[in-house]
C-alpha cells in the first residue's frame, strides 16, 4: 500500500510510516488520541488522516460473496436474541435482546443498568446455542470510567452465574480480550466512535453487541433548553448512525440511561410498578428505540446465603413483540439474575 495515494502532506505520510501503520483500515481502529500519541502529530492532522483513509476504505472496498448474501442472513436471523445469561430474564424478553434493534434501558443511579449491561458484554461471547453471538463487545463510556473491577468479577464468576454451560467452553473463552472500551467525552468523539471505529469492529467481525452507557449525558451537557432545534437534529444523526449500524451487521445495540425523576415506590414489592419519569431525550428519539426497559431499586433487601442485594424490578414499558410485564431482579457476586422467591434480609 502506498500512503501517497491519499494525497497527504509529507508530514503526516512520515509520522504514519514511523508508526509503523500498513494500512488505511489500521489506522481506522485507533482513536483520535491513540493517534496523537502514536503519530506525533496535531489534531487536525490526526482528523485529516482519519477522513482520508476513510474515504480511502470505502473507495477500494469490494462486493463481496458475503455482503450478497447478507439479505438472506437477516431473514435467517430475524428470529436471533441475545441472552441475558439469566433465564428469568430471558423469559421476560423472550430470548433476550432481539437482533437487529436498538434496546433502551433507562433508570436512576444503582439502579443495576450498568450490571446488565456488562453481562450482555459477556454473554454475547457465548456460542448461539447458548443464548450468544459467538464474538465480542464494544462498550462505549460517555460519563463514568468503565466498571473494569465488577467485569473480571463477573468473568471469574461465570462458572456460577452459567450452570447450563460446559465449564470447558467457559474455560476457552478469552472474555477479556474481546470487549473493546471507548471514551466518548462529547457528541463529536460519539459519532467518530460509531462510523470509525464501531464500524470496522463489526465489518471484521470482532464484535456483534455495542452499549452505550450514555448517550443521554452528552445532551445534557451540551444542549440548553432553547437549544431543541440542534438538539433533536443531532439526535436524528446519531440514531440514524445506530441503526445503520444495527440493520447493516443484524447487531443489537443497547442504551443506558440515567434518570434522576423521582420513582413513585408502591407499598408491596409485588405491586405493578410506576414512575413518572418520560423518554429520557423526548419523543424525537422515543420514536427511533426498539425496545424500551426500565429499572428501578425497590425499598426491599434480599439475602441469598452470605449475600445481599436490593431488590430490582425490569420492566418491559414498550417492545411491538413484548407484553408490559415485570421481573424482580438482583444484584449478585456472579452477575443479575432473576427472583422469583424472594428470601428478605433480616
Amino acid at each position: 500500500m502506498n500512503w501517497d495515494q491519499l494525497q497527504l502532506k509529507p508530514r503526516i505520510i512520515s509520522a504514519v510510516q514511523r508508526a509503523h501503520l500498513k494500512s488505511f483500515r489500521e489506522v481506522l481502529v485507533f482513536s483520535e488520541p491513540d493517534l496523537q500519541k502514536m503519530t506525533g502529530l496535531s489534531r487536525p492532522d490526526v482528523q485529516e488522516l482519519l477522513h482520508a483513509a476513510a474515504t480511502a476504505c470505502r473507495t477500494r472496498q469490494p462486493i463481496t460473496a458475503l455482503q450478497l448474501q447478507r439479505g438472506e442472513c437477516r431473514r435467517l436471523e430475524s428470529g436471533l436474541r441475545l441472552g441475558t445469561g439469566c433465564p428469568v430474564l430471558d423469559q421476560l424478553l423472550r430470548g433476550g435482546l432481539p437482533v437487529g434493534g436498538v434496546t433502551e434501558l433507562a433508570g436512576e443511579s444503582g439502579a443495576g443498568k450498568t450490571q446488565l449491561g456488562l453481562q450482555l458484554c459477556l454473554s454475547v461471547q457465548y456460542p448461539v446455542e447458548h443464548g450468544g453471538l459467538s464474538a465480542g463487545a464494544l462498550y462505549i463510556c460517555t460519563e463514568d470510567p468503565f466498571p473494569i473491577r465488577r467485569l473480571q468479577q463477573l468473568i471469574s464468576e461465570q462458572t456460577s452465574l452459567r450452570s447450563d454451560v460446559p465449564p470447558s467452553l467457559i474455560g476457552r473463552l478469552r472474555f477479556s480480550d474481546n470487549i473493546y472500551l471507548e471514551h466518548a467525552a462529547d457528541l463529536d468523539s460519539l459519532q467518530v466512535c460509531l462510523s470509525r471505529r464501531a464500524a470496522l469492529l463489526l465489518a471484521q467481525g470482532r464484535v456483534r453487541l455495542v452499549v452505550v452507557d450514555s448517550v443521554a449525558a452528552l445532551f445534557r451537557c451540551e444542549f440548553q433548553p432553547g437549544d431543541w432545534l440542534e438538539r433533536n437534529k443531532q439526535l436524528l444523526t446519531v440514531s440514524s448512525m445506530v441503526h445503520h449500524l444495527s440493520h447493516e451487521f443484524t447487531t443489537p445495540v443497547f442504551y443506558l440511561f440515567k434518570v434522576t425523576d423521582v420513582f413513585h415506590q408502591p407499598e408491596s414489592s409485588s405491586s405493578s410498578p410506576s414512575s413518572s419519569v418520560s423518554p429520557a431525550l423526548g419523543l424525537a428519539w422515543a420514536n427511533q428505540v426498539t425496545v424500551r426497559l426500565m429499572m428501578r431499586r425497590l425499598q426491599v433487601t434480599v439475602s441469598r446465603g452470605d449475600q445481599s442485594s436490593a431488590l430490582r424490578r425490569l420492566e418491559v414499558v414498550f417492545a411491538p413483540h413484548l407484553a408490559r410485564s415485570s421481573r424482580d431482579v438482583a444484584v449478585w457476586r456472579e452477575g443479575l439474575r432473576g427472583v422469583l422467591d424472594p428470601v428478605l434480609a433480616p
